[in-house]
């Protein structure tokens, strides 16, 4: 699919000026670029981002604040069509990307499970409330190629690793329980690949793939757009391709 082709599709997403896309982790590096990329698209439609940094704050770690986003989207009277979850971290100061079993700390896990598993699950609780009955409607939630069970030949990562696999299981429940309210929407896990931010810059090596925010964001506006019914509850790549559980 062309450029031109996804930017269509989404644009037919957006079509009226009630129907709106909503961003979360509007603020980071891939979340800005897809912000910025929605925008670019210039859709009938409104296009809206959620961050800590946003008028109102969306905290990952304060469900009030999630519950309160998804409220105003309520209140503008807007019909949810697409929803971004372009949130996650690596290691940071309060957390680790551990290379061995000795390096567990519990309380580094649950930071990792809190803002990689059980916020974007509560974004979930939330916003998927506010997607339409009926007519296409598409969820993303960005995971990780890592947190593939089948795929990990390398181990490591071990929290990282844990908390992508139990949001990728999440992602599928949800599927299901969506998909009895509304049979034309699709929810799926994206992997975006190797990504110019600051979460993987300590991590990249060469010869990776490392693709630029906007680059990144293209191509996954591009599977997103492509997305369809029978997609719903899977887990792609950048490139539209499956990823194994």
């Amino acid at each position: 699919m062309t450029s031109k082709a996804w930017a269509s599709d989404l644009s037919g997403l957006l079509a009226e000026s009630t129907d709106a896309a909503v961003v979360i982790g509007a603020s980071g590096g891939i979340g800005g670029a897809l912000l910025q990329a929605l925008e670019d698209v210039r859709p009938a439609g409104q296009v809206i981002g959620f961050s800590r940094s946003s008028e109102g704050g969306l905290d990952l770690l304060d469900e009030a604040t999630i519950k309160e986003a998804a409220a105003s989207i309520r209140r503008r009277g807007v019909t949810l069509r697409l929803l971004i979850v372009a949130t996650g971290v690596l290691e940071t100061g309060a957390t680790r990307a551990e290379k061995s079993l000795r390096e567990l700390d519990p309380t580094s896990m649950l930071r990792m499970f809190q803002l990689n598993t059980v916020g974007p699950a509560l974004v979930l609780k939330h916003f998927l409330s506010l997607v339409p009955r009926k007519g296409r409607s598409v969820a993303v939630c960005l995971s990780a190629r890592v947190g593939s069970i089948g795929d990990n030949r390398l181990g490591g990562w071990y929290s990282y690793r844990a908390s992508k696999t139990a949001l990728n299981q999440l992602i599928k429940t949800a599927s299901v329980e969506l998909a009895r309210k509304a049979p034309d929407a699709v929810l799926a896990a994206l992997h975006p690949g190797t990504v110019d931010t600051p979460l993987t810059q300590p991590f990249a090596k060469t010869g990776l793939d490392v693709q630029a925010p906007d680059v990144a964001a293209g191509r996954l506006l591009r599977v997103i757009a492509g997305l369809q019914t029978a997609d719903t509850g899977g887990f792609f790549d950048h490139k539209g391709m499956r990823i194994e559980w």
